[in-house]
């Protein structure tokens, strides 16, 4: 259909539109009342568009009154050393988590740099989480094609939609086969339980063959040595990627609690998010939703301890990746369209206008004379040229609004919080708001 048809055809529609419909149409009368909000003769009006339609929003609407009104130095701040660069992996989550542990490993080893192996990491998850969707197809068969969780499992458990590097091809194809294969489970639901493991095995072999081919096959063993800051060469070790791990990081994740602040839900409380982990024999996210305010304080007391932590939010709300900055003064969007914008935390999170997009390591805090929290410090994985040589500088007031989840040592938490891990988790379903944004 040619452009000047399917103008007439819906300025016909419109037209029609004010005598045939009823109440909730935009009627001639109701048209000539929106109408009045812009007034050409308003000189703000008119210069205000000419400069919106030559320019970027985002540009305007940068507060120049609060240039300057922050800087990048930090009392308190994590020894760490050297910014990572996850690429268009979209694997925040991955080099975050590895980010907070990694400063451990340097001074264990004395070491001028250390960074851990991604690559490595992200083929086992693409296995592990293909083996979550498919197992989950499995225990779901006996439900109907259009139900909810059916419906959620085939548009949003699949691996991640950014891959390593620059391999999005191969996203395509393993999203492909495993959507093929949910077909070929169910359409097996009579079947006995050996004959679906073993489907879900073949299955799992054409993934890993589609792993290797792209990312290379995993080592079952290699070998490391290191020079320290002296100079000094250790001693050449064998190791597994298990033995490695237990040797060289230490870590034992029941130390750790995830805390949130989710104001549409009560607080104090203990939640789970029903499939939101990365292996099937896993454990589900559970979190303590508590008022930032009690959040801060023991992020505070980490990081004057020298432990970094993974630190989640909504990265894309007021930043100024220039600057390095996330403000909640950068951009003045109502004084340049004169309109308001006034929803909060809560409100943001139900209408889907918020939620956790980003991982990043928080590694400092900065006080006032009072000793009042004024900005934070979030190590990024963007590479060093992005923000403030590869850091976030984050005020308190931004923090308050756009932060949805720290990972703590419990031993920086209270004893009152630590018994709200007893209760019984509430189980939210993996489409809820909170989570919508974590894929």
């Amino acid at each position: 259909m040619k452009k000047k048809t399917i103008f007439v055809s819906t300025f016909f529609l419109i037209l029609m539109s004010n005598f045939v419909f009823g109440q909730g149409n935009i009627s001639k009368e109701n048209l000539e009342k929106i109408k009045k909000s812009y007034s050409k003769n308003d000189p703000y009006i008119k210069a205000v568009t000419n400069a919106v339609c030559k320019n970027s929003i985002k540009k305007l609407s940068k507060n120049h009154f609060s240039i300057g009104k922050y800087d990048h130095n930090f009392k308190y701040k994590v020894n760490v050393k050297g910014i990572t660069d996850q690429e268009s992996s979209g694997r925040c989550w991955m080099f975050t988590s590895m980010n907070t542990l990694r400063p451990k490993v340097i001074e264990k080893y004395n070491l001028s740099e250390f960074e851990f192996s991604t690559n490595y990491l992200y083929f086992y998850d693409q296995l592990e989480k293909s083996n979550l969707f498919l197992q989950g197809i499995i225990d779901n068969k006996d439900k109907a094609l259009d139900d909810k969780m059916v419906n959620w499992l085939l548009k949003s458990a699949m691996p991640e939609t950014y891959t390593s590097e620059n391999t999005s091809g191969m996203q395509k194809i393993i999203k492909k086969k495993l959507r093929e294969s949910a077909l070929i489970l169910r359409r097996m639901k009579s079947a006995k339980k050996e004959d679906l493991e073993k489907k879900k095995l073949e299955i799992l072999g054409d993934i890993y063959k589609i792993l290797a081919i792209n990312l290379g096959e995993p080592p079952t063993e290699f070998s490391w040595n290191y020079k320290d800051k002296t100079g000094k060469i250790s001693e050449l070790k064998n190791y597994t990627p298990e033995s490695f791990f237990k040797e060289v990081v230490n870590f034992n994740e029941n130390d750790y609690v995830l805390l949130m602040d989710d104001p549409s839900r009560e607080y104090y409380k203990l939640y789970e998010i029903e499939y939101d982990r990365n292996v099937y024999e896993g454990q589900n996210w559970i979190y303590i939703n508590l008022p930032t305010k009690e959040i801060k304080e023991f992020a505070k007391k980490s990081i004057i301890d020298n432990e970094a932590m993974y630190f989640s939010c909504d990265v894309g709300k007021q930043l100024d990746s220039k600057e390095g900055l996330l403000s909640l003064d950068n951009y003045d969007y109502e004084s340049l369209f004169g309109v308001k914008f006034e929803m909060n935390k809560k409100d943001r999170i139900i209408t889907f206008q918020s939620g956790s997009s980003h991982g990043m390591a928080l590694v400092g805090v900065d006080t006032d004379k009072n000793g009042k929290i004024t900005k934070w410090l979030l190590e990024n994985s963007w590479g060093s040229k992005s923000g403030h040589n590869g850091y976030l500088t984050m005020t308190d007031e931004w923090f308050d609004q756009y932060m949805f989840r720290v990972v703590v040592l419990k031993k920086f938490i209270n004893e009152k919080t630590l018994k709200i891990l007893k209760q019984k988790a509430i189980k939210l379903p993996p489409w809820d708001p909170m989570f919508s944004f974590d894929k």
